[in-house]
């Protein structure tokens, strides 16, 4: 097991050290004067040349991915051009509001999701089955920021039941907040994860450890919860570590469609005023919780299931 932690570790590094390289890379193609975008118009030569020395935009690029790496390793990711403030305090002043967002949609989801798919999977081809499968590939089909508009209007315009925009003040208030974000998320995961725990369900169900468990008697729901479930939770496991990825882009649209602080909105006004250290340490910060959800996600099902530890 400790050798197979230290290969993922090892991996998870290599891929964040290629995944910023190729952004920075990507960045650096974008046309247009990052200089000319935040000084305005009125920009002279001189101050446009003053701002490239102080970003390092006019060294070469080899050199600046080496002194974003050496910062890196020192614990620092720059500064922010209009405010001078360091870059690693503004995204982790906004993470924990992502963060938030995305835990909570993922926990909701599951919680509803997987008794879902058990029941779905015991009582397969039930009237409840039927009506969970339609409904559940029609919320996998919506996209996210689709939703968020939907649940905004109904909810927040229309019944005024809940609130439109920010993230509230104080732990109820912020819950409260919460709601329809959350919701716009984590639809989509309810329909994704029952479906895969219903189609892992019912292969297990039908191997001999669990025909053996009815021979003698033991009741249904008991060889559902302690025989059948932890195997077939497995690869939503997995998933729930692979979908960090899309966790993160959807909650960057979720946090410009609600007004509420976080990553998201934090690197949409970055990309849109050029401002590239923002960039970048927001596009580590994700990556990194991406390769580190995996991870864990990995070593959940390693401990789970020791055959997984062969795949590697």
């Amino acid at each position: 097991m400790w050798l197979y932690l230290a290969k993922r570790v090892a991996l998870a590094i290599t891929i964040v050290v290629i995944a910023v390289t190729l952004v920075f890379l990507v960045i650096q193609a974008v046309p247009g004067d990052p200089a000319a975008a935040l000084l305005g118009p009125r920009a002279t030569p001189e101050m446009k040349a003053q701002l490239h020395q102080q970003m390092g935009l006019d060294k070469p690029l080899l050199v600046q991915i080496a002194i974003f790496f050496s910062g890196l390793l020192h614990g620092n990711l720059g500064f922010d051009v209009f405010s001078r403030r360091p870059v690693s305090e503004i995204v982790f002043e906004q993470l924990p509001y992502t963060i938030e967002l995305i835990v909570s949609s993922i926990l909701w989801a599951v919680a509803v999701a997987v008794p879902l798919g058990c029941y779905s999977a015991v009582r397969r081809n039930s009237l409840v089955d039927q009506v969970a499968g339609v409904m559940t590939v029609a919320t996998i089909a919506v996209p996210s920021f689709v939703m968020a508009v939907y649940t905004l209007l109904i909810f927040a315009v229309n019944l005024r039941w809940l609130p439109a925009i920010g993230a509230g003040d104080g732990f109820r208030d912020r819950l409260i907040h919460l709601i329809l974000p959350s919701l716009a998320i984590g639809i989509g995961w309810v329909g994704y994860i029952s479906r895969l725990v219903r189609a892992s369900l019912l292969e297990v169900l039908s191997e001999n450890h669990v025909r053996m468990a009815r021979s003698f008697g033991i009741p249904e729901w008991r060889i559902v919860a302690r025989y059948a479930l932890p195997i077939a939770i497995l690869p939503t496991v997995t998933i729930l570590g692979v979908g960090t990825a899309w966790l993160l882009s959807s909650a960057v649209f979720i946090e410009v469609v609600f007004a509420r602080p976080g990553i998201g909105a934090l690197i949409v006004n970055a990309v849109n005023t050029r401002n590239y250290p923002i960039v970048m340490g927001v596009v580590l910060v994700t990556t990194a919780l991406t390769v580190v959800a995996t991870t864990v996600s990995d070593l959940v099902a390693a401990a789970l299931d020791p055959r997984t530890r062969e795949a590697l």
